[in-house]
């Protein structure tokens, strides 16, 4: 039988409140207060930082702070990624950031997921879906990345868009929910 963290990992229901998840969110919220509170830190500084919390970290990483995560292990940032301020990934699931992607201040990337089945609420059951983001994507300020979205390589996400659905190679998509203003290349 599988524990709540392997559930959790697996995208399937289960409880948040597991010892072993309140723990991985206890070592969490650790690092971010560290992170957080490095303001004068250098670039390497906060490089070494963020490789002792997420899954991978690539070269010329920039991730401005302050910066939330939930667990942290399930990120994957590619080279040259950039985050700016006030970035939240909920990462219950893989979250995953390729190279040379700009991510605008006050976006949020949201891997976790709520039943929508009420009784299932009521149990305190949650789940959640990988988000991918591609190479060389900008998503603008403001914006919502809802679990199990993919964005292909070189799209782009304007700000303050609530992308609820797959969005094509060198697309751009705006609105709420987010729709293509331009299709791909």
């Amino acid at each position: 039988m599988p524990g709540e963290m392997e559930k959790m990992l697996a995208g399937a229901l289960y409880r948040a409140d597991d010892a072993e998840i309140a723990a991985a969110h206890a070592r969490a919220c650790a690092f971010m207060a560290r992170y957080n509170g490095a303001l004068d830190a250098t670039r390497e500084e906060r490089a070494a930082l963020l490789r002792d919390i997420c899954g991978a970290v690539g070269e010329n990483v920039v991730v401005r702070p302050p910066f939330h995560c939930d667990y942290g292990f399930n990120i994957f940032l590619g080279d040259g990624v950039f985050l700016n301020f006030n970035c939240v990934i909920l990462d219950v699931c893989t979250v995953r950031i390729g190279a040379l992607t700009q991510i605008g201040p006050g976006v949020q990337i949201l891997a976790a997921d709520h039943p929508r089945d009420p009784l299932q609420r009521r149990a305190l059951l949650e789940s959640g879906k990988p988000v991918t983001i591609g190479e060389n994507c900008w998503i603008g300020a403001g914006a919502l990345i809802l679990p199990g979205v993919a964005i292909a390589d070189d799209a782009i996400v304007g700000a303050g868009a609530v992308v609820t659905r797959d969005v094509a190679k060198g697309a751009t998509v705006a609105g709420n929910p987010a729709r293509a203003i331009r299709t791909g290349a």
